[in-house]
C-alpha cells in the first residue's frame, strides 16, 4: 500500500507540472503563430486550433519536457494501478489538479478566485478521507470481452471525442478535458486488467485487446488534453480531466474488480469520492473564464517579470 501511494503521489506531481509546461509552450506557440501570421491563423472555422497548430505546439520545449514528465507520470501511475484501489489510485493522481493551479499562479500569470481555492481545498480533504477508508485493491482478471469492450470504447471515445472536440471550436475546451480524462480512466482500466504481466508473457502481453486500449486511450487522452490547454483554461480542463479519469475508474473498480474500502468505512469512502468529484468540477466550473496573461498578445513576457 505505502508504494502504491508513494508512486500515486509521484505520478500527481508529475501530471501537474507538465499540464503547466504543456500549456505554457502550446500557449507561446499559438501567440507566436497569431503575431506572425494573424489572429485567426491556425485555427479551424469553429474557432478551434487546426491540426498544423496542435502540431506546432507539440514541438516546443516547453511542450517536449511536460511530455517526458506525462510519460513518468503514466510509469508511476500504471504501478499505482496495480497495486491500489482504483477509486483511490486514480483520485490521487487527479490531485494533480492542486499542482497546476499552483504552478499556473507562477508560470502562466493566473489569478484563482477564491471559489476555486476553496474547491482546491475541497479536493485535499476529499484525498485525505480517500486514504484512510482504502482497502486493499481486487483482483486484476475478467473476462477477455471486458478487454475487447474496453477497447472498442476507447477507440470510439477518442475518435468520436476528437471530431465532437473539433467541432465545439473555441468553446469545447472542457468538453476536450473531460474526453481526455476519459481516455486516461480507460488506460489505467486497461493497466488493472492487462494479461501478460505477473508472470511476464511477451506474447499473451501482445495479444491482449488492452494493451491497445492503453495506448488508444493514452495518447489520445494526451491529444486532446493538448488542445483543451490550446483553447481554455489550464484549471479548468485540467478539473474536467480529473472528473472523466476518477469516476469512471472508480466505479469500475468496485464494481468488476473487488476493489472494496476498510471494514466499515464504506460510507466514509464514498463520501471522499464524491466530494472529490464534487470539488474538481467546482474547479472546472468555476475557473472556466479565468484570464492568464500568456494569451494575451499585449502582455509581457513571462520570462521579463
Amino acid at each position: 500500500m505505502i508504494i502504491g501511494l508513494v508512486t500515486a503521489v509521484g505520478a500527481s506531481v508529475c501530471y501537474g507540472t507538465g499540464s503547466v509546461l504543456q500549456a505554457l509552450g502550446s500557449r507561446r506557440s499559438a501567440r507566436e503563430e497569431a503575431a506572425a501570421r494573424g489572429h485567426r491563423a491556425g485555427m479551424t472555422e469553429h474557432g478551434g486550433p487546426n491540426l498544423a497548430s496542435t502540431a506546432k505546439a507539440a514541438v516546443t520545449w516547453e511542450f517536449i519536457l511536460g511530455t517526458v514528465l506525462d510519460f513518468v507520470g503514466f510509469g508511476l501511475g500504471a504501478l499505482a494501478a496495480r497495486l491500489l484501489p482504483l477509486f483511490l489510485s486514480q483520485t490521487i493522481i487527479s490531485a494533480n489538479l492542486v499542482i497546476t493551479a499552483l504552478l499556473s499562479i507562477r508560470l502562466l500569470g493566473l489569478r484563482l478566485k477564491r471559489p476555486e481555492w476553496a474547491s482546491i481545498a475541497v479536493l485535499c480533504a476529499a484525498l485525505v478521507l480517500l486514504a484512510v477508508a482504502a482497502g486493499p485493491e481486487g483482483g486484476h482478471h475478467v473476462a477477455m470481452a471486458v478487454h475487447w469492450w474496453l477497447l472498442g470504447a476507447s477507440v470510439v471515445l477518442i475518435a468520436g471525442g476528437s471530431l465532437v472536440v473539433r467541432r465545439l471550436g473555441a468553446g469545447g475546451a472542457i468538453v476536450a478535458g473531460l474526453l481526455s480524462g476519459l481516455g486516461f480512466g480507460a488506460l489505467g482500466v486497461g493497466v488493472r486488467i492487462l494479461d501478460g504481466v505477473q508472470p511476464f508473457a511477451l506474447g499473451t502481453l501482445l495479444s491482449d485487446p488492452a494493451l491497445y486500449a492503453i495506448l488508444i486511450g493514452g495518447l489520445g487522452g494526451m491529444y486532446l488534453h493538448t488542445i483543451a490547454l490550446q483553447i481554455g483554461s489550464v484549471n479548468g480542463a485540467t478539473a474536467a480531466l480529473v472528473v472523466g479519469e476518477t469516476v469512471v475508474p472508480g466505479v469500475v473498480g468496485v464494481v468488476w474488480l473487488g476493489d472494496s474500502s476498510r471494514d466499515g468505512l464504506g460510507w466514509l469512502a464514498a463520501f471522499g469520492f464524491v466530494l472529490a468529484v464534487v470539488s474538481a468540477v467546482g474547479v472546472a466550473y468555476f475557473g472556466q473564464d479565468e484570464q492568464d496573461l500568456s494569451t494575451d498578445p499585449a502582455a509581457p513576457e513571462l520570462s521579463k517579470r
